[in-house]
């Protein structure tokens, strides 16, 4: 069974999530053949403090 898991910051809401998890699911889906009963989506929320890009944290 396929996990595709995405991090990101907090924020987007409970729409935007189901359309993303959607849309994830089907990319995949039409790349691989897979089914999508088969596909789990995983959205890991982590807070701004917490990520850094380029040696620079956001928060």
């Amino acid at each position: 069974m396929p996990l595709i898991q995405i991090s990101q910051t907090p924020g987007l809401s409970v729409e935007q999530k189901r359309a993303t998890i959607e849309a994830v699911t089907r990319a995949y889906c039409d790349a691989t053949g897979k089914s999508e009963s088969a596909v789990w989506v995983v959205i890991n929320e982590v807070p701004r403090e917490q990520w850094g890009v380029g040696g620079t944290p956001l928060a």
